[in-house]
C-alpha cells in the first residue's frame, strides 16, 4: 500500500508555557509490539504518572488476543482520562486507517484497528504511527534530541529501527519504514521478511544468540554479558555485532548528515565500550565536512522512548 509523504513538522520550542502548564491535563501513549503491549500516561513534561503491561499471542491469527491486552492496559486511563493517545506501532501502518497492516512476527496484528479499539475502550482521541516515526519525537520532546534541528533516534536488541529528524522534520512517510529492511550485504543471511542481506538479520539480539551458540560461547549470550566477560570470542563478537549495527547507520549518515545517534534498548547492556564502537564504526566512515557523528546512549532506567514519543505525536498533532 502506497503513501503519500506527510511532513510532521515540529514546533521550534516544545517546552509547554505557563498557559498550557496551567491547564492540568495529561497524555496518553501505547506502544504495540508482537505479543506485548505497554501502556502509559504522562503529564506535559514527559513523567509518567501510572504504566501498564499485557502480553497476547502473536501467532494466533485471531484478534481477540490483542483486544484483551489493550482492554487491561487502558485501565491505566480510567482515573484521568488523556487529552489523546499516541501509539507507536510496530510494522507497517496505515495512520489514516488507524491500523497496522501488517507485522511479519505477529499474525494477530495483520489489519488490526487500533485507533478504533482504544478509542472504544478510553473515549479519547487516538492517533497511530510507526514506532521508528514515533520515537524520534520521544528524544526531540523529552531527551538528548531536544534543542536540535537534526539527529536519529535508534532502537536495538529485538526491535531494530531508525527515526531521523531532519532540519526539523521527521523523515519517512506514513506508517513508514524503520530500515531495518534496508539491504546491507547483497548475499546475506535470510530475515524474517524472506530475504537476504537485511540490516535485521545482522544486527539483532536475534542475530547475537545465534552467533553466541556458534561460536560456542556458553552461557548468558547478552550484549551485557559478553561485553562483561572480556574473554577473546566475546570481546570479538561484541565489535562484530558493533560494525553490523553501524552498517545501517553510516547509511543514514552519509544520506542525512544526522551528528547525533541516540541509541535505545539492546545497547544501553553494552554500557560505554558499546557506545566507543559504535562512535568508532560511525567516524571511521564520515564523509568530510558537516557535524562529526556522535553516539550517546539513554541514561533511563526504564527506556520509555516509544511511550515518550506516543506523548509527543500527541503534542506534536495538536
Amino acid at each position: 500500500m502506497a503513501h503519500e509523504r506527510s511532513p510532521l513538522r515540529l514546533v521550534p520550542d516544545p517546552v509547554p508555557g505557563p498557559e498550557v502548564r496551567a491547564v492540568p491535563r495529561t497524555l496518553g501513549a501505547v506502544e504495540l509490539l508482537p505479543g506485548r503491549v505497554r501502556a502509559a500516561l504522562l503529564d506535559r513534561a514527559g513523567t509518567v504518572l501510572a504504566r501498564a503491561e499485557a502480553v497476547f499471542d502473536a501467532a494466533s491469527p485471531s484478534p481477540s488476543g490483542v483486544d484483551e491486552a489493550l482492554a487491561r492496559v487502558a485501565a491505566v486511563f480510567e482515573e484521568r482520562r488523556p487529552s489523546g493517545i499516541g501509539v507507536a506501532a510496530a510494522g507497517v501502518v496505515d495512520p489514516a486507517g488507524g491500523r497496522v497492516i501488517e507485522v511479519d512476527e505477529a499474525p494477530a496484528l495483520r489489519g488490526y484497528g487500533v485507533t478504533a479499539r482504544l478509542e472504544e475502550l478510553t473515549g479519547a482521541p487516538v492517533r497511530v504511527e510507526h514506532r521508528a516515526r514515533v520515537q524520534v519525537l520521544g528524544d526531540r520532546w523529552f531527551g538528548p534530541g531536544r534543542g536540535r534541528r537534526s539527529f536519529a533516534s535508534v532502537s536495538t536488541g529485538e526491535v531494530l529501527g531508525v527515526g531521523i529528524l531532519y532540519d526539523g522534520e521527521v523523515l519517512a512517510p506514513e506508517g513508514g519504514r524503520s530500515g531495518a529492511h534496508m539491504t546491507v550485504s547483497a548475499s546475506g543471511e535470510p530475515c524474517t521478511c524472506g530475504r537476504r542481506g537485511c540490516w535485521k538479520a545482522v544486527a539483532t539480539t536475534r542475530w547475537l544468540r545465534g552467533r553466541a551458540g556458534a561460536l560456542g560461547l556458553a552461557g548468558d549470550a547478552s550484549l551485557g554479558a559478553l561485553v562483561a566477560s572480556g574473554e577473546g570470542a566475546a570481546r570479538r563478537l561484541v565489535a562484530e555485532y558493533a560494525e553490523n549495527l553501524v552498517l545501517g547507520l553510516a547509511t543514514v549518515q552519509q544520506l542525512f548528515a544526522c551528528g547525533l545517534f541516540v541509541l535505545h534498548g539492546e545497547a544501553r547492556e553494552g554500557g560505554e565500550p558499546f557506545r566507543a564502537l559504535v562512535e568508532a564504526g560511525l567516524r571511521a566512515g564520515a564523509l568530510g565536512g558537516g557535524e562529526l557523528p556522535r553516539v550517546v546512549v539513554s541514561e533511563a532506567a526504564v527506556d520509555d522512548v516509544a511511550l515518550l514519543g506516543g506523548a509527543g505525536l500527541v503534542l506534536s498533532g495538536r
